[in-house]
């Protein structure tokens, strides 16, 4: 791989540092209780309702989202600083807890993108799991989850749309 190369793909793939603790106070700022949908697209097609708390944690280092259907949670992410790189851990449905990092970060656009960096609890890679995650803040009472979902090779997409109800 020539030099010009490797540079273009470290570019693409590192956020700037300086821009994780700036978009961890803008995720902060989901505190509180929002309702919506959800829709799958790609190898699994299917649509309700899905609501969500965002909750502080760590003496305010860590935002807490919990994703929730039927009054109960069905999935937990906790999106936090290592360093200085904004990370996410997601206790998924599948069982298993994906651990990924912000690819890029566009606070002027409200969007932060993660790319999977590794996984616990998943006897292989073929096993279900989420292995893409963008978030976009559409307003102050919108916000767009799209979690990607790999399972033996086929791709599936979740989009999930939130209106807040109440702040935190």
């Amino acid at each position: 791989m020539g030099f010009p190369l490797l540079l273009a793909l470290t570019t693409l793939l590192a956020a700037p540092a300086s821009d994780a603790p700036s978009a961890l106070a803008w995720l902060r700022a989901l505190e509180g209780t929002w309702r919506g949908t959800y829709n799958w697209t790609g190898g699994r097609t299917d649509r309700g309702e899905m609501n969500a708390a965002y909750r502080l944690t760590g003496n305010g280092s860590a935002l807490v989202e919990d994703l929730v259907q039927n009054d109960k949670p069905v999935m937990t992410t906790v999106y936090h600083l290592n360093g200085n790189e904004l990370r996410m851990t997601h206790y998924c449905a599948a069982g298993n807890q994906p651990r990924l990092k912000a690819r890029s970060i566009d606070l002027a656009k409200n969007v932060v993108r993660f790319d999977f960096v590794d996984i616990t609890n998943a006897p292989s890679l073929d096993a279900p799991h989420v292995h893409g995650f963008t978030i976009h803040r559409v307003d102050a009472n919108h916000v767009e989850l799209e979690f990607l979902f790999l399972a033996k090779g086929n791709e599936s997409v979740e989009h999930i749309q939130l209106e807040r109800v109440v702040r935190g």
